[in-house]
């Protein structure tokens, strides 16, 4: 479960990277994820999170939610079978060009200038060990579109997977979702 955690809030970084890279609305965000794996782990791992939290007692469920919050993160199902995180992302990171991140390794991002309403975009991570591509479509300052391919390691295995996902912005109250601090340097 930790890995899963991990490795989607690094595919998290990589994508809301490159949201920033125009500028964007600070606030509470609402991000959208499907993924999907060549061996099908990643998928497993999601669903055996969803259930261990559906089948804690509803108190504990609550605490587990209240501490993610203070660590930036909502979480929940999406439409079709994908994962949805709240992010709140302040004035001061905006203008900063920093993102709500939380993130144990070390990544570096590469992002070509863009072109219209597009952006493409590489990064590499240390922990847990993974690269990827993407393309990022904006709508304005309040939505984006993004499609991803990552190559990571999985139980000591290779694995890629390919991520479709979406961002938009809710409103301007991050209300009990804490902005994430950006990783130490």
């Amino acid at each position: 479960m930790k890995h899963c955690l991990t490795l989607l809030a690094t595919l998290t970084l990589a994508m809301a990277t490159g949201a920033n890279a125009q500028s964007t609305k600070p606030g509470l965000w609402e991000i959208n994820t499907k993924m999907q794996s060549s061996s099908g782990e990643m998928e497993k791992a999601m669903a055996n999170m969803e259930k261990q939290l559906a089948g804690m007692p509803p108190e504990q469920r609550k605490q587990m939610q209240d501490m993610m919050a203070k660590q930036g993160v909502s979480m929940g199902s999406s439409s079709g079978g994908g994962m949805s995180m709240k992010t709140c992302l302040t004035k001061e990171m905006a203008e900063r060009n920093e993102l709500p991140q939380q993130q144990q390794g070390d990544c570096k991002t590469t992002q070509s200038p863009r072109s219209g309403n597009t952006m493409k975009f590489s990064y590499v991570c240390t922990q847990p060990p993974s690269s990827g591509e993407g393309v990022m479509t904006f709508s304005g300052d309040t939505a984006y579109t993004m499609k991803m391919n990552t190559t990571t390691t999985v139980k000591g295995k290779p694995e890629k997977m390919s991520m479709d996902s979406s961002g938009k912005w809710l409103s301007a109250d991050c209300g009990a979702i804490k902005p994430m601090s950006p990783p130490k340097k």
